[in-house]
């Protein structure tokens, strides 16, 4: 069985952030709104989400509704 894109499985706090960067480019725009400049990082792809936010100091559930937001939105 492949991978299926168009079933994604939710953003967690777990997610590294250069799969999620790479999986869902789209979502570029949510991480540089909640002001996580993490294109182009080296340390995004060792980094989970829960990781950066901890490091910029941004409250990780609004940064997660977001993120899995965009994602339902483009899924129907």
């Amino acid at each position: 069985m492949g991978s299926n894109r168009s079933t994604s499985q939710p953003i967690t706090a777990d997610s590294l952030v250069q799969d999620v960067i790479e999986r869902h480019p789209q979502t570029i725009l949510v991480f540089v709104r909640h002001r996580l400049q993490c294109v182009g990082c080296d340390i995004s792809p060792y980094h989970t989400i829960a990781d950066s936010a901890r490091e910029h100091a941004v409250t990780i559930e609004p940064l997660l509704g977001d993120l899995n937001q965009l994602l339902a939105a483009e899924a129907t």
